[in-house]
């Protein structure tokens, strides 16, 4: 890994792949053609872009049944665990309404209501994602949405993959459906016979469901359009470079557009690191992948003071932060822009991906900055109450309607006079 002193964030920026006009084309199509012509056009996309046959898009009890039959008993265990443990974390999160009574009598207050349907898109063809399904379904449950929807991709047998089935069961989700891309997006924003349409849609997909999700956003929320994953880790002399080289790769095989930095105030480290990285990178599976990904956006960083290194974290606003220092709680309340904490030796990223019960849906490319992680609030929206009292109008109605004609608008001073008026 290239070794530089000091850093320039703007440096580490990948844009957002906003796609092609002809990718933009494609999408549109196809959400105006589920919107024509329904399951029908659910289907034969599936035919076209999955290679499947599908004649019952949503997954059977029956279906269920087998996906536990072909997953081990452990395996399932450890996937309820991880739910129970993404539970647990969620449920802290939770918030009341509230009301409070002035000494006029005036009652304001904030009524908090759950979504009523929220779709949750699951990547799949070739690969399983069970941890997208509980990080995108429990925190919705848990915020009281009563109508969970899955949308997940077939494979070429119009299957999906057991261990997302699995865990879809163990989260609590009652419709799944056979369905990927931009049609299932469509699917989930404007219904079709059989998948009636919902109000907010999350989870993470390819180029065209990211497009999707864009173009129905407004009819629907959305959670986020999210861009290439990414870890920064703050370390001193005290850290490992076998463990350091081992997290920042953690990321880089994700994708070649992943960015995988460290910032540190220890050359030694810094050279460790480095050749740790390449040594590793000659044994992982996914080698042209993490190797493409460190040699565009892979970067140790070296810095002076740890001053300096937090002003450098800071900066980059990672969607991962590790910090591995001697005193690394101490370092904890100068972080100001970090997606997810990671504090310890022992708290490897993959610990907050799969198992300790945090989100793994997080900002990425810097807007951390402004936006925080997959959260409970997500699923709920916000209500203000207000319950004027007679001496509170008395004593600020020729207020309100001097505002009103300020801003040029007379009825609304009207409607506050003609209270007067009829007194």
């Amino acid at each position: 890994m290239k070794i530089v002193n000091g850093i320039d964030s703007s440096s580490l920026k990948r844009s957002v792949d906003a796609g092609t006009e002809e990718q933009r084309k494609i999408v549109k199509d196809i959400i105006a053609n589920v919107k024509s012509e329904g399951d029908n056009a659910l289907k034969e996309y599936t035919l076209k872009f999955d290679k499947a046959n599908i004649s019952n898009l949503r997954v059977s009890a029956e279906e269920l049944e087998a996906a536990f039959k072909d997953i081990d008993k452990n395996m399932v265990a450890i996937i309820q665990e991880a739910a129970e443990n993404i539970r647990a974390y969620h449920q802290n999160q939770l918030k009341s309404s509230w009301m409070i009574t002035k000494e006029d009598g005036t009652i304001l207050g904030q009524k908090i209501t759950s979504l009523d349907s929220v779709g949750v898109y699951v990547p799949g063809g070739t690969a399983a994602y069970p941890s997208s399904v509980l990080m995108n379904v429990v925190p919705a449950q848990v915020a009281g949405v009563n109508r969970i929807v899955m949308v997940s991709p077939p494979n070429a047998d119009g299957k999906l993959p057991s261990a997302v089935l699995v865990a879809a069961h163990i989260a609590g989700v009652k419709e799944i459906y056979k369905s990927g891309g931009a049609q299932a997006v469509a699917a989930l924003a404007y219904g079709t016979e059989t998948i009636s349409s919902v109000d907010k849609i999350v989870g993470p997909g390819n180029i065209f469901v990211a497009l999707a999700k864009r173009e129905v956003y407004g009819d629907v929320d959305i959670d986020m359009i999210a861009g290439p994953s990414e870890i920064a880790v703050l370390a001193d002399e005290t850290a490992n470079a076998n463990e350091v080289a081992a997290d920042l790769l953690s990321q880089a095989e994700h994708d070649t557009r992943a960015s995988a930095v460290l910032v540190t105030t220890s050359r030694e480290l810094a050279e460790q690191v480095s050749v740790e990285v390449e040594k590793q990178l000659s044994e992982l599976p996914r080698r042209a992948i993490a190797e493409k990904s460190i040699s565009d956006y892979g970067l140790i960083v070296l810095t002076e003071t740890m001053d300096q290194a937090i002003e450098s974290i800071n900066a980059i606003a990672p969607e991962h932060l590790e910090i591995i220092t001697e005193n690394s709680f101490e370092l904890l309340g100068r972080i100001k822009h970090a997606g997810a904490i990671f504090i310890g030796r022992y708290s490897s990223e993959p610990v907050g991906d799969y198992f300790a019960g945090t989100n793994h849906v997080l900002p990425t490319n810097g807007t951390a900055r402004f936006s925080s992680p997959l959260n409970v609030d997500d699923f709920q929206k916000k209500s203000s109450i207000i319950s004027y009292s007679e001496k509170a109008f008395e004593q600020n109605g020729h207020k309100i309607a001097a505002l009103a004609r300020l801003e040029g608008l007379e009825a609304h001073a009207r409607a506050i006079e003609a209270r007067h008026k009829n007194r």
